[in-house]
């Protein structure tokens, strides 16, 4: 009899699912489940306005997916429920959520549907910068330790700030709260019965470490009154390692999906961070980019040392054994689909309907014919705001260099090499520090998709380009961590390690950097360091003064 393990990625605007063989990884099946809700940017679902900068999730729409998935990869690969020895999830951070102590959200409540705080905060969501900053500042003037963690600044996207903007905003709804959680601890308490926390979300999005917990009371306090017994009482619940079980599939979920009750469900884990799995980290100097909506990069170390503007670095964070190192770029996939949604010319999408191509896939034709540096453009990528190395969504993005013949293609172009320009900082900001770079692996949509964007990347950063062959890494990782927590005993895995030997994806494609193209980039590279510096440091805060005219007459 196979054993069979399944892996559930809740993205931002889809949910994708596989069935894997523990044995080697072989997928016999996967499928997708698009969010009704998508993302919720200009109205709740009764119609009440959003203000400016808002992205909310519908909590429905994962349990929507769950109920459709499930049932479909069994019926698509023909596999019985006997089959199945475990399920893994990731979800999206840090996405929070408000909860009755029951787990029941409160946006599902009539009371609260009107009430954005109530709803699901997604990762890109970035309205608590100010809270991020009286965060940041507070932690300075204390000299508090775990700051050193997070290269020195706390994001408007984690859940402390988002917490604090909730009590400053809607204290009622704040009080109304008995938990916060994230998103990827609440589909794993829904699947499971019991209430627990994944320590990859608690460490990189909670300020949380196995040592020394999370910020002392005092902390809190001195930050708001209001937040009192916030870690104790509203961040409850046993933090467990994303590399074991957090208990058995609960009976009443377990007939919903057509699976046996009792089988093991890992804790979850945020879907960045999950794809190391699939994508084969091992050892130490092993980065790996997961460019998507947003772009995050990891890489594995051997000590914990200050790094500037990074997210986290968590011991076992990532993968055991190892400091798992966090940076990333908040806006990646949804950089590009900014021009083609709102500056494509019509001809040209007359032109790809034509061919039956996507818009991406003919704006990368187009730009591929191009040499490096012959559009005259360079972008600062931060049309979401900066999240590594300046950690800052108060910065909006740039593109100089345009003239009156301009074209479409070589925006596309200049806004892919602004993506990899960033990534080039954070590369050389871990480096820094002194940590090793030796490798770099490639995963997400953006790397199956996008070869031009494969190629800019490897001249750019001056590294060969890996990218496995798999289709979802994210559903992928979280499939080998369910092996994992399934134990040898119940036919699965004795450790994460064992099951990423055994199932981890094969090779796929590599680029390699073009020595010609290198030396054009490097030149433009100094212009993008330049202009990160100028406007990101304080010598210009015209994005910050233009944010501030915009929502005075908003």
């Amino acid at each position: 009899m196979p054993k069979l393990t399944i892996g559930i990625d809740f993205g931002t605007l889809s949910a994708r699912a596989i069935l894997a063989d523990r044995a080697d990884g072989a997928v016999l099946a996967q499928c997708e489940f698009a969010y009704p809700h998508a993302v919720m940017e200009q109205a709740l679902p009764d119609g009440t306005r959003l203000p400016p900068g808002w992205a909310l999730h519908h909590p429905q729409d994962y349990l929507d997916a769950l109920a459709y998935t499930v049932p479909r990869l069994l019926a698509d690969s023909g596999a019985a429920p006997e089959d199945i020895i475990a399920l893994g999830t990731d979800v999206t951070g840090s996405t929070v959520m408000t909860l009755r102590a029951d787990g029941m959200p409160l946006c599902l409540l009539p009371a609260y549907r009107s009430r954005p705080h109530a709803w699901s905060r997604l990762w890109k969501q970035q309205t608590a910068q100010a809270q991020a900053d009286q965060i940041t500042s507070l932690a300075l003037e204390r000299g508090e330790p775990w700051l050193k963690r997070y290269g020195g600044k706390v994001s408007a996207t984690w859940m402390l700030p988002k917490a604090l903007e909730t009590l400053m905003e809607d204290p009622a709804l704040y009080q109304a709260a008995d938990l916060f959680a994230e998103a990827s601890d609440w589909v794993v308490w829904t699947l499971t019965g019991q209430r627990s926390r994944n320590a990859c979300a608690a460490a990189y999005k909670a300020l949380y470490s196995a040592q020394d917990g999370y910020p002392g009371e005092d902390f809190l306090k001195a930050l708001h009154p209001g937040l009192k017994g916030f870690h104790a009482q509203k961040l409850a619940g046993r933090v467990l390692s994303p590399f074991e079980s957090a208990g058995g599939l609960a009976e009443g979920i377990a007939e919903k999906l057509g699976l046996r009750a009792g089988i093991a469900v890992s804790a979850g884990m945020l879907d960045a961070h999950v794809c190391a799995a699939s994508a084969g980290l091992t050892r130490p100097g092993q980065m790996l980019s997961i460019l998507g909506t947003s772009g995050c990069h990891l890489l594995l170390g051997e000590e914990q040392v200050p790094v500037e503007g990074i997210c986290g670095a968590a011991p076992e964070g990532i993968l055991p054994g190892y400091i798992g190192y966090e940076a990333g770029q908040v806006c990646f996939g949804d950089h590009l689909a900014w021009l083609t949604t709102h500056l494509l010319p019509a001809e040209y999408k007359e032109e790809a309907a034509r061919l039956g191509i996507s818009a991406h896939e003919l704006l990368s034709r187009k730009a591929a014919v191009l040499r490096p540096g012959q559009s005259g453009l360079l972008a600062l990528d931060w049309w979401n705001g900066n999240r590594s190395m300046l950690n800052d969504a108060d910065l909006n993005g740039l593109l100089i260099g345009l003239t009156l013949h301009t074209k479409a293609e070589e925006i596309y172009r200049a806004l892919l090499e602004s993506l990899a320009f960033g990534a080039r900082l954070i590369t050389e900001g871990y480096r820094g520090q002194g940590l090793q770079v030796s490798s770099l692996r490639v995963t997400g949509g953006i790397s199956r998709k996008n070869p031009l964007a494969m190629q800019i990347y490897a001249d750019i950063l001056g590294l060969p380009v890996h990218v496995p062959a798999m289709q979802e890494g994210a559903a992928m990782g979280s499939a080998i961590l369910a092996a994992a927590a399934a134990g040898r005993d119940a036919g699965g895995h004795p450790d994460v390690y064992a099951a990423i030997k055994a199932m981890a994806p094969p090779a796929g494609q590599d680029y390699l950097p073009i020595p010609e193209h290198q030396a054009v980039y490097d030149r433009l590279f100094a212009q993008y360091r330049r202009l990160h510096d100028y406007f990101g440091r304080g010598e210009n805060d015209v994005m910050k003064l233009l944010n501030r005219i915009r929502l005075e007459n908003s």
